[in-house]
């Protein structure tokens, strides 16, 4: 009984327990939701070469210098310094970037944020003081109709 308790608590893994009576799990088929997963953060003290894919947020905090290709949100934290095209559902841009953003949903440049490069995006928003030099595309609906601007 003792170890189904410190189970419950997560205190123990459950194995070597030999009393199949005492049950924590799902009730009448119901299962508890999934906890979201973390982002994967690259410090402030970090600086990276290389590429970035797969499935999942990233948040960028210091240097990052490649390519990044996500099914997510990446974030530029307000210190980071990117020298990247960036791929993902979501974009925000705190920091520095230098490259081209592709984002299939949302970009945001906050007001910190520096953006030099081209971006394609199906929304954008620039703060006041965020900085950003290079052509922008907003397509709507995906119809393949889009604005195009550019910016000194």
């Amino acid at each position: 009984m003792f170890k189904g308790i410190q189970r419950f608590f997560g205190f123990d893994t459950g194995e070597g327990d030999d009393d199949p009576s005492v049950s924590f799990g799902p009730v009448s088929g119901v299962q508890a939701p999934a906890p979201a997963p973390a982002a994967f953060r690259i410090g402030e003290k970090l600086s990276i070469k290389g590429e970035i894919e797969g499935e999942g947020d990233l948040e960028l905090a210091g240097r990052f210098e490649g390519l990044i290709h996500v099914s997510g949100r990446v974030l530029v934290g307000d210190r980071a310094e990117v020298d990247a095209d960036i791929t993902a559902t979501t974009i925000i841009v705190g920091g520095k970037v230098r490259g081209n953003l592709n984002a299939t949903g949302r970009v945001e440049i906050l007001p910190q944020g520096v953006l030099t490069g081209n971006l394609k995006t199906g929304s954008f928003a620039a703060a006041d003081g965020a900085l950003v030099k290079g052509e922008i595309v907003v397509e709507r609906g995906g119809r393949g109709r889009g604005e195009q601007g550019s910016l000194p």
